[in-house]
């Protein structure tokens, strides 16, 4: 086994964490959201038919077959309805699936929206199949939605007797403007000419500026209210014409605040540093050791006409050394991006590196938040 780690002893300053220009501006619609604009989910269970054998045969599945016969008009009496559902009968061709779908804000009558389908059954695939007319129901009970149509599988289960193969997953699909919207849901954006601005990421100086611009645009209409909502007057100018005036709101640009805030994913080796993150004065040391194990096995022959036996003996040779280290000599008002640059330079794996930010972080010297995925 051998495993290599850098050494490296550094001493570093940090002033100012990245050398900064011009701060980014971004629209407000990308960073808020209008209260009372948000998407539903509807469910329903639904069945899908004409699986080329690939679907369920489970209780579940032969009653929802019965429930649509029956549905249908085809009524069968009790007595045939508890054999069928006792019976070996066959339904590979059907399977029984979860339809959901997500309602967007302002949605009308008639509207075609997308539809998931996800098998609720024991089938393998449903590549091919057909989703019969499922109703789709809100938190309330009621029905938003009717679903059908054939299901797109960006993958499937291929094979023949002996050997198969698997493609993604086939057992969930779409149906492109599957969903026909049949009520609305209501949409409250406006209480007593007021509308409010939700903060995606809540901040005080970003809904500060948000503010600041809306007023500067509209004077005295805006005020922040808590870190995550600002909330916006309309004016006399915009009187019949409410919605023109929150896009135009929507379209100003401001500079959002930021997070000090380290991010490191140990699995891809990923890491994202935040423009404010700062660090103190601080030395740091990696330990390296090789340790490289050998097997050289003998054979020990007996002595002449001693009657022994021929045999390998094992012999394993471990060297255990510890190098010198590698330095490296940072500069002063070095940024934090050039560490983590000058740590991958070295050979530290992602993993040493992320033990490197704890033990930075554990230290006080790290003035971030520190996230580990």
């Amino acid at each position: 086994m051998l495993r290599t780690l850098a050494t490296l002893c550094l001493t570093l300053t940090l002033s100012s964490p990245f050398a900064r220009g011009a701060e980014p501006l971004v629209r407000i619609r990308d960073i808020t959201q209008i209260a009372g604009e948000h998407p539903n989910q509807l469910t329903g269970m639904g069945l899908v038919i004409g699986l080329a054998g690939t679907g369920g045969n489970s209780q579940t599945t032969k009653q929802f077959a019965l429930n649509l016969l029956q549905k249908m008009g085809n009524r069968a009496d009790p007595g045939l309805r508890e054999n069928i559902q006792r019976s070996q009968e066959k339904t590979d061709n059907m399977s029984v699936s979860l339809v959901t779908v997500t309602l967007p804000p302002h949605a009308k009558k008639g509207q075609r929206i997308d539809v998931t389908v996800s098998a609720f059954d024991n089938a393998k695939s449903l590549t091919g199949g057909i989703l019969v007319a499922t109703e789709l129901y809100g938190p309330d009970g009621e029905v938003y939605v009717i679903a059908s149509g054939p299901i797109s599988l960006n993958g499937g289960d291929f094979g023949g007797q002996a050997a198969s193969v698997v493609k993604n997953h086939p057992t969930t699909g779409r149906i492109p403007g599957g969903g026909t919207v049949e009520e609305e849901v209501p949409c409250t954006v406006f209480k007593n000419g007021i509308f409010e601005l939700l903060l995606r990421s809540p901040h005080y100086m970003t809904a500060m500026n948000i503010a600041a611009a809306i007023n500067l645009y509209s004077p005295g209409t805006a005020i922040v209210r808590d870190p995550a909502t600002v909330a916006v007057r309309l004016p006399a100018s915009a009187s019949g014409d409410d919605f023109r005036f929150v896009a135009e709101c929507q379209e100003l640009t401001v500079t959002p605040g930021s997070i000090a805030r380290v991010v490191i994913n140990e699995r891809t080796g990923t890491i994202v540093i935040g423009s404010d993150v700062k660090l103190s004065q601080v030395a740091v040391t990696h330990g390296n050791l090789i340790i490289s194990t050998v097997e050289t096995p003998e054979v020990s022959q007996p002595a002449p006409f001693s009657n022994g036996e021929t045999k390998i003996v094992p012999r394993t040779s471990v060297d255990v050394t510890e190098p010198g280290g590698v330095i490296n000599v940072i500069d002063q008002n070095v940024t934090v991006g050039e560490l983590a640059a000058s740590l991958n330079a070295l050979g530290v794996s992602p993993r040493d590196l992320s033990s490197i930010f704890q033990m930075l972080k554990e230290s006080g010297a790290l003035h971030a938040d520190l996230q580990l995925k």
